[in-house]
């Protein structure tokens, strides 16, 4: 799970955060620099949460053990399975406890060695979403839990590319932030709760340095973009997850909090599955 923005450097280097136009090179490369730069930060802070071996949908905690979006998990035996944006690995590690084959696929370096330092038997590839380095049909399904999807420019590409690399019949499963969060303040508190901006404003949200280089990018699609981008990358909608707060999760996780958890949706999680020519 990807997503919590702010930079760990001093106030002096802190970047501009704006809205304006950027495409799939500057995205990137601002994701593999921010993430190799704030992997050892994000892991220390949420780690606990995250777990070695848990496979967390998003800030909520719905758990695949209970969501079985998957399929059921005594199912997932003997699939080949690709963890896309996989961070340290913990969802893969899920998944090879249940007896499926993982690989975890991360843009970020720095990241991947965050899943070396666990440990583990999960194969790990470092390598661009858009440009997956598999053979056709070499797996049975597809999942990320927040990541790539939010920080591409173009999301068809990679899910085309997703769709490829899955056999007959794959299922492809993501979560996003919740697209209508992009119309409230990112703030847990009650100051997030009042809308800001334009839900149909798609400019990406840009942190950029001095010199107007892009050094964090997150990109808004509304649900019905998203929607069309399944059909346009080759799948169908199986079912679209909006999980609810639950009781148990006291926590703040950037703009996620219960306060709004409570309120207004924080993840959406997209079930599709390979469309057949």
């Amino acid at each position: 799970m990807n997503q919590e923005h702010g930079q760990e450097d001093g106030p002096e280097d802190e970047p501009e955060a704006t809205r304006r136009e950027t495409g799939e090179a500057e995205s990137s490369r601002a994701s593999r620099g921010w993430w190799d730069r704030n992997a050892d930060e994000y892991q220390s802070d949420h780690g606990s949460f995250l777990g070695d071996d848990r496979f967390v949908w998003g800030p909520e905690g719905l758990d695949e053990e209970e969501a079985g979006l998957l399929g059921p998990a005594d199912a997932l035996k003997g699939l080949d399975v690709l963890e896309i944006g996989a961070g340290a690995a913990q969802c893969s590690r899920w998944l090879a406890a249940r007896g499926a084959r993982p690989v975890a696929l991360d843009l970020s370096h720095r990241q991947l060695q965050h899943a070396l330092r666990i440990g583990g038997e999960v194969p790990l590839v470092e390598a661009d979403a858009g440009v997956l380095p598999f053979r056709d049909g070499s797996f049975d399904l597809a999942c990320s839990a927040y990541g790539a999807v939010p920080f591409v420019a173009d999301p068809v590409r990679v899910f085309r590319e997703v769709r490829r690399v899955l056999r007959p019949g794959g299922r492809w499963v993501f979560s996003v932030t919740h697209p209508i969060r992009w119309a409230f303040p990112d703030e847990p508190g009650p100051e997030g709760l009042s809308v800001a901006a334009s839900y149909f404003d798609r400019t990406p949200y840009v942190e950029q340095d001095e010199r107007g280089r892009a050094v964090y990018v997150e990109h808004h699609r509304t649900i019905g973009d998203r929607v069309r981008d399944v059909v346009a990358g080759g799948f169908r909608l199986v079912d679209l997850v909006e999980p609810e707060w639950p009781a148990w999760n006291g926590q703040e996780w950037g703009g996620w909090s219960p306060l709004r958890g409570n309120l207004i949706p924080g993840t959406a999680i997209f079930v599709c599955e390979r469309a057949e020519d």
